[in-house]
């Protein structure tokens, strides 16, 4: 049989009464295999950009780039938030086609009328519609300036906390109290990166009226750089502590600050080990802090405090880590050239 034989025994049969559900079949399954093959496409890209990156910098776990250069880190989750987004786009977009293809096949007559009622429901819906597109368009900007990815903790007016999931329309804050948030893209008018760059540690502690502040800001700045130059705590604060001075004086007490700049990831967790150091350090020196009538709470402590909120667990990658000595040689060798 050539091919015209063969082509004209398909016309035959889709101008038959079985031609429409085989066609609509037809349309339908393809639909399903074209967003098969682009979410896997997607999954694929996305997976070897984060194994490249672990590979590189010597690492299994998406987490312990936290203590890696923050290029790095920045580049996981910029990759996983896209993917997200690329996700949705693609999903959408298949069923629509889809869905514009099976009406012109069930209804070929209804094509001119049906663009007449498109333009009209357009132009109706244009108002309703408005703050879908809005949405669309502000999720889309976020991702692709790198305002937030996957995993940062950030502050979005509506929610503090880390980002779980980067959709077309919604992006997903799990609080420190666990509870989820789904703020609609459209609605964010600023967003408060917690991990983008570094943090600033910031201790205001309030001592004695009538203690020695010389000796206690001495004391303050000594705990803080012993703690600095421990190994444990030295890859995570990025530079010496200091005193920035008396910040207030009141009838009840003398307020000193000191701050310590470090990984944005890891404030929380300096805090705390810093206030406690703090503490003994003072009862060590004799200095017992006074009773204040209130305290006020401000900030965003606690947002992505390792035993509060999370970044979301993603399965992890194999990779072909490198030998020690051969990161070692790799991470030498610019400072060598």
């Amino acid at each position: 049989m050539d091919l015209d034989a063969f082509f004209a025994t398909v016309q035959g049969f889709l101008d038959g009464p079985w031609g429409i559900p085989v066609q609509i079949a037809a349309i339908i399954v393809m639909s399903v295999i074209l967003r098969v093959v682009l979410q896997f496409v997607i999954r694929r890209v996305v997976n070897r950009v984060v194994s490249g990156v672990k590979k590189k910098q010597n690492v299994d776990d998406t987490q312990a780039l936290q203590h890696s250069p923050i290029h790095a880190a920045r580049i996981v989750q910029r990759t996983r938030a896209l993917g997200g987004v690329f996700s949705s786009v693609v999903t959408t977009v298949v069923v629509i086609s889809a869905v514009i293809l099976v009406i012109s096949v069930a209804a070929p007559q209804a094509t001119a009328a049906f663009s007449l009622i498109t333009a009209a429901l357009g132009a109706g819906l244009g108002f309703g519609a408005q703050n879908v597109v809005k949405d669309v368009l502000n999720g889309l900007f976020m991702v692709s300036e790198d305002q937030l990815g996957v995993g940062d903790v950030v502050d979005l007016g509506p929610a503090t906390g880390v980002v779980e999931a980067v959709g077309i329309r919604i992006t997903q804050i799990r609080d420190v109290n666990g509870t989820l948030w789904f703020v609609r893209n459209g609605e964010i008018l600023r967003v408060g990166n917690l991990s983008q760059g570094w943090a600033r540690v910031i201790i205001d502690l309030a001592v004695p009226y009538e203690a020695d502040t010389e000796s206690v800001q001495a004391t303050m700045l000594d705990t803080a750089t012993r703690l600095r130059d421990e190994p444990k705590w030295k890859k995570l604060i990025l530079e010496r502590p200091e005193i920035w001075g008396i910040e207030s004086v009141s009838a009840e007490a003398v307020v000193i600050r000191l701050v310590m700049k470090v990984r944005a990831g890891s404030k929380d967790d300096v805090a705390r080990e810093l206030r406690a150091r703090l503490k003994k350090a003072l009862d060590d020196l004799g200095v017992k802090l006074p009773k204040l009538n209130y305290i006020v709470l401000s900030g965003y402590e606690g947002a992505g405090s390792v035993k509060g909120a999370r970044p979301p667990k993603t399965a992890n990658l194999p990779v072909a880590l490198k030998p020690a000595k051969d990161v070692a040689k790799t991470r030498q060798g610019p400072a060598d050239g």
